[in-house]
């Protein structure tokens, strides 16, 4: 089934392409979400239309993420946790806890732009990688740190 993108969809591809998808994934996944459109000979007509206006939304979304990220740049989160010995937490911090600690500084950031590579162990310094847009990402800096 041929069916032309209108969001970004992951391991698929970008908004406005072209891609060729299995029937099921289609017909239950992407067009009740109205995350794509079927290939017709109409709507990709209208798709050559729509890739200015696609374009144009694109920059706006990355200038509103790059001053994001710049307001970012210089936050610091600071974690507290009961630790054990050698300084090991009971437990671990997840993306998850990082993004309650950022809504708790004000910043709205959703837990799934936030990568981080596996659950903070042990108490420290940390950054952990913040994917605003395709093309923007920003470094926030969490401190683990032990309860008193």
């Amino acid at each position: 089934m041929k069916v032309i993108l209108r969001e970004d969809v992951a391991n698929l591809g970008k908004s406005g392409e072209l891609v060729t998808v299995k029937d099921g994934f289609g017909r239950n996944f992407l067009l009740p979400r109205k995350m794509a459109v079927l290939a017709t000979e109409q709507n990709v007509r209208q798709l050559e239309h729509e890739r200015a206006v696609i374009s144009a939304r694109n920059v706006k979304l990355k200038g509103a993420a790059e001053e994001q990220a710049k307001k970012l740049g210089a936050v610091k989160v600071t974690i507290r946790r009961k630790v054990g010995e050698q300084d090991k937490l009971y437990g671990s911090v997840t993306v998850l806890d990082i993004a309650e600690a950022l809504a708790a500084q004000g910043q709205s950031v959703d837990r799934r732009q936030l990568h981080l590579a596996e659950p903070i162990k042990a108490t420290g310094q940390y950054e952990v990688e913040l994917r605003l847009h395709r093309e923007v990402t920003a470094k926030i800096k969490v401190e683990v740190q032990a309860e008193a």
